[in-house]
């Protein structure tokens, strides 16, 4: 019996025979801004992607104690690196700010939490959706307190074995479940995109949708990661790929997101539904150029 693979995510399905699902990754390319954080979302809401998402991080338990004291420079001077980090941290009266803004635009917000003080601070705004990253896909408690909040998780795959997988996905609600093929390289080379995971996944798990999360500076393989079967995508985005921090020249700068988009909506119409037929758009050609059987029996005759 054929499985249903589709989650839904408050009113919207994410899965086989529903439109991909396209989140726009704001994550720490604000710089701590939320001026700028909201004309990412607004440059993602106008393009057409579904959702946008954060990231959310207590710095104390995020930072190795040893790296705490380190000085850095920084778009606010030199500091250490604790304090820059909790720089990037949005509280909860810009999230406040943020989140009204996401509504006004029509957009979905969600997040990735990197530890469980995270996930207790965006719980309390309900997101419809949770994340949890690559990095954090073999932290067991982290996995096991998002489980507990009841709501469909997006798991991103990058730097993990299939064991290292399999036991996130044993501890997370299948049900609840989407999956990303992902690669943790900043940005990414194409030869190590590995595109194909997205149908070994599908072949794998009949019943939870795959997309993909990728880190290459280009368009053509999310587009390629449509044309097998991704369910969703999901990249990184930017005002401009110069600006300060580490992903921002794996980002896709606005004008590239709505081609990255437009393009996402002309493969899906063009995939079609597989079952082979004769359109009413060919007729008037086959009346004109196609000979009937009797008319080559005829010449075949001659």
């Amino acid at each position: 019996m054929k499985q249903d693979r589709r989650v839904k995510v408050g009113n919207i399905s994410i899965g086989d025979g529903e439109p991909v699902f396209i989140i726009a990754e704001i994550g720490i390319n604000h710089n701590g801004s939320v001026a700028i954080a909201k004309k990412m979302i607004e440059g993602a809401a106008f393009a057409g992607c579904n959702a946008v998402k954060f990231q959310k991080r207590t710095p104390e338990l995020c930072v190795p104690r040893d790296q705490w004291e380190i000085e850095r420079d920084t778009p606010w001077g030199r500091m250490t690196y604790i304090d820059y980090r909790h720089k990037m941290e949005f509280d909860q009266n810009q999230y406040d700010e943020i989140i009204s803004y996401c509504k006004e635009k029509g957009i979905t917000w969600f997040a990735s939490c990197w530890d469980d003080n995270a996930v207790d601070f965006i719980e309390h705004f309900n997101p419809r959706i949770y994340k949890i990253a690559s990095a954090s896909l073999t932290d067991d408690n982290l996995l096991t307190r998002v489980k507990q909040l009841g709501k469909p998780v997006i798991l991103s795959t990058g730097m993990s074995s299939l064991n290292e997988i399999e036991r996130a996905i044993e501890i997370l609600d299948t049900n609840k479940l989407l999956l990303a093929q992902s690669t943790s390289s900043y940005p990414c080379k194409n030869e190590e995109l590995n595109i194909k995971v997205i149908q070994s996944y599908r072949d794998r798990y009949p019943s939870v949708p795959v997309g993909y999360s990728g880190h290459e500076t280009g368009l053509a393989p999310t587009l390629a990661a449509v044309s097998i079967g991704a369910n969703f995508v999901e990249r990184h985005i930017t005002l401009d790929r110069a600006m300060w921090g580490t992903d921002q020249a794996a980002s896709v700068e606005m004008v590239g997101l709505m081609r990255l988009v437009a393009n996402i909506r002309d493969i899906e119409k063009a995939l079609g539904d597989g079952v082979k037929c004769v359109y009413q758009s060919e007729l008037p050609q086959k009346s004109k150029l196609r000979k009937t059987h009797s008319e080559l029996t005829m010449v075949r005759a001659v």
